[in-house]
């Protein structure tokens, strides 16, 4: 926002410096008299103009990003160069009316007008700058209660991830637990078919001991 706002105070000030070289290097010289004086009460105040247009320009360029912000004032710079140039033309042209003021011709009542006038537009400007900035911080707040309704919502999908896990690992640790029972139950069967097999075992050993002793030691007999 605020280099789109320097922009446009630029596009005034390249105006305004235009509209004062204009006359001071192309009217005021071919004038006379009153005539004269005029456009040179006319010059300052578009002086006047351009310093408050420069002022304002300052306080963007404060406010730009730091990538930007070098840039704009370089072209102050050049500007307010080529404003104490123009100024330094028409000093030179009042001086050429013959009157010993330094005022460009203006009286006391013009003096306070101009002034009246300065101030006014500062007074203007500062009001736009801070109407720009509540909409700027309004802006910021809406984008920041935004971003909390998204972090609540997502915080809320968490939750219930969350909850549908427990669920999981509830439901495993069960499986977990009759798989214990059952893997016990299997080898409670398994130790019971191995005594059963060595039961066997040895009764069919000991069958085949008392049928050898009766085949070989009955007959003997």
């Amino acid at each position: 926002m605020s280099s789109e706002k320097f922009e446009s105070l630029e596009d005034d000030l390249s105006s305004v410096l235009d509209s004062i070289r204009d006359r001071v290097e192309g009217k005021i010289p071919n004038f006379e008299g009153e005539e004269k004086k005029t456009a040179i009460r006319h010059a300052e105040r578009n002086i006047e103009e351009a310093n408050c247009i420069l002022q304002e320009m300052e306080s963007e360029a404060k406010m730009a990003p730091i990538s930007y912000r070098s840039q704009q004032i370089s072209r102050i710079r050049n500007y307010r160069h080529d404003l104490d140039n123009i100024t330094k033309n028409l000093k030179k042209s009042k001086g050429a009316t013959g009157r010993g003021s330094d005022n460009f011709g203006f009286d006391r009542d013009e003096q306070m007008a101009a002034s009246s006038r300065n101030k006014l537009y500062q007074g203007t400007q500062s009001l736009n700058r801070a109407t720009d900035s509540i909409a700027r911080t309004h802006q910021i707040a809406a984008e920041t209660d935004e971003i909390g309704v998204e972090i609540i919502d997502e915080l809320g999908r968490q939750r219930e991830t969350l909850g549908r896990t427990r669920d999981r690992l509830y439901d495993t640790d069960s499986n977990l637990s009759k798989s214990r029972k059952i893997l016990k139950t299997m080898a409670t069967r398994v130790m019971t078919n191995k005594m059963i097999l060595i039961v066997i075992i040895l009764l069919e050993v000991c069958g085949l001991g008392g049928v050898i002793y009766w085949k070989f030691f009955t007959k003997h007999s």
